[in-house]
C-alpha cells in the first residue's frame, strides 16, 4: 500500500523502516504533548484524565521542556547503576524460576504469570525502594492504565485507565510525602533533592518527581514483561535455534535483539508534524499525527532479508527502543533482565526442554503488545 498511508480516522500511517527511522531520529517531529492534546476536538479521547497525565510524562514532552526534565537525570541506568542492580535481578530471577520449575513438576506452568509479569515489577519496585506487598497492585494498575495509550480505546477502557491513573497518583503522592519526611538513598529521594536544587516551588518539584516515578513504573512493566514472555515463546516455537543457543550461550544478546525486532513490545509510535511537510511525497499538515508502525517496519523486506523468519543469528538494527531524544532510558535494564532469564533457563534445562502446552493468549491491543498467558510443560 506504500510507505505512507492515509488513516481513515485522520492522520497517516508510516510503514517502512526507512521512514520510521528517519522520523524517530528527527529533532523536528514532535510528540503529542499536553498542548497538542488540549487542542484536539475529540474531548472524549484526548481530554480524559489519563490522557492528560500521559501528556505530562517525559516521553510526551517536547523541547525545551523535555530538555529541562531529561538533562538533570543523566544516564539513570548507566554501567555503575546496572552493576549495582545485577545481583538483585539475578537473585530474583532464580527465585521466580524456582517457583516456575516447581510448578512444572506438577504439570504445566504459565511462564507469563510466574516470571514474565513478575520480574519487571520486582526489579523496578526494589530499585525505587517500594514495599514488596505493593507490587501486585502496581502491576494491575499498569495493565489498566495502558488503555489510554492505545489506538482506539473504548469508553469503558478509558474509564478503567482514568481510575488506574487516579490510584497511581494517590500512591506516588503518598510516596513522595513519605520520602520528604524520611529521605534515603533511593531514586525518589534523589530526584526530590535534585528538583529542590533548581525549583523554588515545592509543589512544582513534587509534581515533577511524581511524573518521573509514574513514568518509570509505566515504562518498565508492560514492555519488559512482553519482551521476556515473547522471547521464551519464540524460542520454544523454534526448537532448533533454542538448541543451538544452548550450545552457544554467548549469542544470547542476539536472541534478545531478534525478539525485539520480530515482535516489538510497542508496535506503534505517535509523532506530530511540526509544520506542513511531506513524507515519501505525501503531504502532511502541521499538527497532524503520523503513526509510525514499528511492527510493520521491522518486517520491511527493503530493510531485512526474509523478515518473516525468526533468526537469532540475524544481525540487524531495530526500532523497539525508539530513537532520537526519546530513546528508551531503560533499554539496558530491559536487556539485562532478559539476559538473566534466558541464561538461567538454559542452565536449568540443559537436557530436557520445554514446550508450549496451548495457544498463547494475547491482549486485544494494537500499540502495546501483551502476551498475557504462555502455558508450558516439560518436553
Amino acid at each position: 500500500m506504500g510507505e505512507v498511508i492515509p488513516a481513515p480516522w485522520g492522520g497517516h500511517l508510516a510503514t517502512s523502516y526507512r521512514l520510521c527511522h528517519k522520523v524517530l531520529r528527527s529533532r523536528d517531529w514532535r510528540v503529542p504533548d499536553s498542548a497538542w492534546r488540549a487542542a484536539q476536538s475529540d474531548a472524549a479521547r484526548w481530554h480524559r484524565p489519563a490522557s492528560r497525565q500521559m501528556g505530562a510524562t517525559m516521553p510526551m514532552l517536547n523541547p525545551p521542556h523535555h530538555t529541562q526534565v531529561r538533562r538533570p537525570l543523566g544516564n539513570v541506568f548507566d554501567r555503575t547503576a546496572l552493576d549495582d542492580m545485577r545481583h538483585s535481578i539475578e537473585r530474583n530471577t532464580e527465585r521466580l524460576l524456582d517457583t516456575f520449575t516447581e510448578k512444572l513438576r506438577d504439570g504445566g506452568a504459565d511462564f507469563c504469570a510466574l516470571v514474565g509479569d513478575e520480574l519487571p515489577v520486582v526489579t523496578i519496585g526494589e530499585w525505587l525502594g517500594l514495599p514488596s506487598a505493593d507490587f501486585p497492585l502496581l502491576r494491575t494498575l499498569t495493565h489498566d492504565q495502558v488503555h489510554t495509550q492505545e489506538l482506539f480505546p473504548s469508553p469503558s477502557q478509558l474509564d478503567i485507565s482514568d481510575a488506574a491513573t487516579a490510584r497511581l497518583r494517590e500512591y506516588f503522592t503518598d510516596l513522595i510525602r513519605e520520602r520528604r519526611k524520611s529521605p534515603g538513598d533511593d531514586p525518589v529521594s534523589e530526584w526530590l533533592r535534585m528538583w529542590d536544587g533548581f525549583e523554588a516551588d515545592r509543589d512544582a518539584a513534587d509534581e515533577a518527581v511524581y511524573a518521573l516515578a509514574l513514568f518509570m513504573v509505566l515504562a518498565a512493566l508492560e514492555t519488559t514483561s512482553h519482551l521476556l514472555t515473547s522471547m521464551v515463546w519464540l524460542l520454544l516455537a523454534h526448537p532448533r535455534q533454542l538448541e543451538w543457543l544452548r550450545r552457544n550461550p554467548e549469542h544470547i544478546p542476539g536472541a534478545i535483539d531478534e525478539t525485539l525486532r520480530y515482535d516489538a513490545p510497542i508496535h506503534m509510535i505517535s509523532r506530530i508534524a511540526p509544520e506542513d511537510t511531506e513524507l515519501a511525497g505525501v503531504p502532511v499538515r502541521e499538527g497532524e499525527m503520523v503513526q509510525l508502525m514499528v511492527g510493520a517496519a521491522h518486517h520491511d523486506p527493503a530493510q531485512y532479508t526474509a523478515p518473516e523468519v525468526f533468526d537469532i543469528r540475524r544481525k540487524a538494527p531495530y526500532l523497539s527502543f525508539g530513537g532520537g531524544i526519546h530513546y528508551c532510558l531503560g533499554n539496558a535494564l530491559a536487556r539485562m533482565e532478559a539476559t538473566c532469564v534466558l541464561t538461567s533457563l538454559l542452565r536449568r534445562l540443559p537436557d530436557r526442554g520445554l514446550r508450549v502446552a496451548g495457544p498463547p493468549v494475547w491482549a486485544p491491543r494494537v500499540a502495546f503488545r501483551r502476551l498475557s498467558e504462555l502455558p508450558v510443560v516439560r518436553a
